[in-house]
Formats: C-alpha cells, structure tokens, sequence
C-alpha cells in the first residue's frame, strides 16, 4: 500500500505542467496553442526563448529527480539496492507518464525527456551527466533540441548497456525502452530535420551572426 501511495504521488509530481504554468501565468498563453502544441521545454524555447526553455527544462528535471527519490520515505529500500533500484524506476515511470498526461492540466503534456533525465539522474547520476553532456553538444552544434534530446536518449542506451555494462537486467530493458520511446514520440521532428524545416531554438543567434558577416565579407 504504501508503495502504490508513492508511486501516486511520483506521478502527481510529474503532472506539474510547468510550460502550460509558465506561458499561462507569465505570458498569458497557452503554450499548447502555439509551436508544436507539445507542452515541453522544446516548444517553451521556440515560441518563449531560451530563458524560459531553460527554466521549464530544469523544473520539469527536477520533476523526475524528486519523484525517484520518494523511495527515501520508505526505510526498507534504504538498504535493499536491488529492490531500490526496481523502485526508483517504477517512481520515475511514473513521473513521466505524469509529464506526457498530466493531471492537472487535462491530460494534455510534454514528451516526458527531460523528466525521464531527471529520472535518470537520481537513479545513476553518472550516466544521466554524460547524456547531458551529449544533449548540451549536440544543441550547441546544432540548435535543435529534439534532435539533441533524441540522440542523448540513444546515448543514454549505449552508455548502460556497454559503457557502463550496468548488470541490472530491469535497467538494462528500461535503457531500451527509454530509447525506442525518445524515438516514436520525435517522428514528427525527424520528419521535419529530415525536410530541413524543423525550427532551431533561439540560442547562440550572435555566433550565427558572426559566421553570416564572415561569409558576406
């Protein structure tokens, strides 16, 4: 019982809508009637700019490590690793699915990324790092946070499976999952990649100015 009370709570956590929250109450929009209509922090850094992107991406972070980290409630997990980490993923799974159909904002959210890192980080924070890295390289050679978010997910996989060589068969199986889920919920912006008409977010824009009055000279 008290575990099936965490795992509520876990996903009431991950329903805070935090882009429907910020672009309600700061700018007087809904964030999913503008971009892509997904209330994560990609379509936050499209539409509102990189500081509120920022913002939502950290809280919506946030969002998944505190949910993992309930387990703290219970002391049996305190010392039982194999039964902690089993219980760390059903708590951060249940975050996410709170992102992606939030309670409090009509089942209507985000793809669930950057929660799911936020997951990752409390449950093995070197590895949640490296993928971080990944995702801030590949946005800043890039500019486009879905395909940064996509290839730290895949990254994510590699690095449990045969970087890290994790042993726990239950992460190794989420790792995958974690992966193939990045994937299908982006179709829509691989298309666009793919088409080259995928919006890029409005970061490192006087670098790009630069290499602009360099060609031009």
């Amino acid at each position: 019982m008290n575990e099936f009370l965490l795992i509520v709570v876990a996903y009431m956590i991950g329903s805070v809508p935090t882009a429907v929250w910020v672009s309600k109450g700061f700018f007087g929009i809904d964030i999913r009637d503008y971009g892509s209509g997904n209330a994560g922090a990609t379509n936050v850094y499209r539409v509102l700019g990189s500081k509120w992107g920022t913002f939502v991406m950290i809280i919506d972070m946030l969002k998944g490590v505190l949910a993992t980290s309930l387990y703290f409630l219970l002391p049996y997990y305190l010392t039982d690793e194999w039964d902690r980490t089993n219980f760390m993923i059903g708590l951060g799974l249940a975050s996410v699915l709170g992102h992606i159909f939030p309670i409090w904002a009509g089942f209507k959210g985000g793809k669930g990324v950057a929660t799911l890192f936020g997951m990752a980080l409390a449950i093995q924070p070197i590895v949640a790092v490296c993928c971080i890295g990944v995702f801030l390289l590949v946005l800043y050679l890039t500019r486009f946070v879905s395909l940064s978010s996509i290839l730290a997910g895949v990254s994510f996989m590699v690095f449990i499976l045969f970087i890290f060589n994790e042993k726990e068969t239950l992460y190794r199986i989420f790792a995958v999952i974690v992966a193939l889920m990045i994937v299908l919920t982006h179709q829509k912006n691989i298309s666009r990649i793919l088409k080259g008409t995928e919006s890029k977010v409005p970061i490192l824009k006087y670098r790009d100015r630069r290499k602009q009055r360099k060609r031009s000279i």
